[in-house]
């Protein structure tokens, strides 16, 4: 048995090492208590988008401890959330004009999730079927994994679950079947929402595809009377190149949920925004009619300084530039696995690298994934590969030399592991 009382996320603690003490974090490198840095390559699972302690969030948020700590938002409210709800309804796609915040990705989608049922049921209309796409991953909350691929991730709590129709992902040669199928998941009547990872998705694979395949699948879904969801938890604030990633297919979804990046990374903050014919649905005298939803931390006021930090981040530094600069990068150094048969489908998507390892027992639970970790932070980098497929997702202040050591070791991965070419 181990001899800490941690139980740490995704991790088999009979097999896994016991893991290094981080004591310092700064731009794209953490250190640890022997004094070792590490490359952090992955943002720290997705959310540190401009580096670890940048100064404007960190500033933000010891200026707002001095007048607030957390706040009951029911029946009250506080400037640092108003100040964000105004801001959100700024930068996000047209037509979103609601912001409910909550504190994580998958509280968001189950926020969207509830929003779109009472959309229906306030209105009286009988939808409640959710349609998703086959690997997504949108949560660990009991709604989140029901919209999530099934396997060995939620097997112990299928009872828990509920089941909803699921389209096969739009991957070269299969997006008309992708479209088709949301068209039959809508023909009586009774699909809700559609809700998609846009342009990417996440712990489903780093799996890409078309931002015209995306727009027609909203218009597809709306065509039905259902209503679009954009889970822009992961892909948001630059990911995949844009803000939003749906920006990309110049579509305004119904409801879109952010988080992870919405602070920069810095502290847990999320938000699912929603459109005006969403909320009027819950407005009525008839108080059943509430959305009833909170968490004890809603609109906590210290994480909505670091988001607002963030914002200004976004208004008052390149990271537009940044962002470009890096998905060029990224996509200039994957090109050197193109032809190596040691790998296969080489991809990227924005800020976002990823390749997978030719290697016959595949995964997320096939050894190879433990051992890639292991070789990548022997080296001092950070990387969590998602069994054999390597993705590469860093903060937008990472260097090119730093890139470069990311990728030489990828290269060198396969013959140090013992893999046969």
């Amino acid at each position: 048995m181990p001899a800490s009382p941690l139980w740490r996320p995704f991790t088999q603690h009979a097999v896994e090492p016991q893991p290094p003490r981080i004591v310092r974090a700064d731009g794209a490198w953490l250190e640890t208590d022997d004094g070792r840095r590490i490359l952090d390559a992955i943002s720290s699972w997705w959310v540190t988008t401009h580096g670890h302690r940048h100064p404007a969030i960190m500033t933000a948020i010891r200026e707002a401890t001095e007048n607030l700590d957390q706040i009951i938002f029911a029946g009250l409210t506080h400037e640092p959330a108003e100040a964000l709800a105004r801001a959100l309804v700024g930068l996000a796609p047209p037509g979103l004009g609601h912001v409910f915040f909550s504190d994580s990705g998958s509280t968001s989608v189950e926020v969207a999730l509830k929003m779109a049922l009472g959309f229906f049921r306030n209105r009286g209309e009988p939808r409640a079927k959710i349609a998703v796409m086959e690997g997504a991953y949108h949560g660990d909350t009991i709604g989140a994994m029901s919209v999530g691929a099934r396997g060995v991730f939620n097997a112990a709590y299928e009872p828990l679950l509920f089941e909803v129709e699921r389209i096969p992902f739009p991957a070269p040669g299969r997006e008309q079947a992708a479209i088709d199928a949301v068209e039959a998941a809508g023909r009586n009547g009774e699909l809700a929402a559609l809700l998609v990872e846009p342009l990417i998705l996440g712990a489903g694979g780093m799996l890409t595809y078309p931002p015209a395949v995306l727009g027609e699948l909203a218009r597809v879904a709306r065509a039905a009377g259902a209503l679009f969801i954009a889970d822009e938890v992961m892909t948001g604030w630059g990911r995949t190149g844009t803000l939003f990633a749906c920006e990309q297919a110049r579509l305004s979804p119904d409801i879109l949920c952010t988080s992870k990046g919405l602070t920069g990374g810095a502290i847990p903050l999320a938000a699912t925004l929603a459109t005006a014919e969403i909320f009027e649905a819950h407005w009525s005298e008839d108080r059943s009619k509430t959305f009833f939803h909170s968490s004890s931390f809603t609109a906590n006021p210290i994480a909505c300084a670091a988001a607002l930090a963030n914002i200004g981040v976004w208004r008052d530094e390149p990271v537009r530039a940044r962002v470009a600069t890096l998905a060029a990068a990224q996509a200039c150094r994957l090109a050197r696995f193109e032809a190596d048969a040691r790998f296969a489908n080489v991809r990227s998507c924005g800020t976002i690298a990823a390749l997978d390892l030719r290697v016959p027992d595949a995964g997320y639970l096939a050894e190879i994934g433990p051992k890639l970790r292991a070789f990548f932070l022997a080296r001092g980098l950070l990387v969590r590969p998602l069994g054999e497929i390597i993705y590469l997702m860093p903060p937008y202040c990472v260097t090119e030399a730093e890139l470069d050591s990311l990728y030489d070791a990828i290269a060198e991965a396969p013959d140090a592991l013992g893999l046969v070419r």
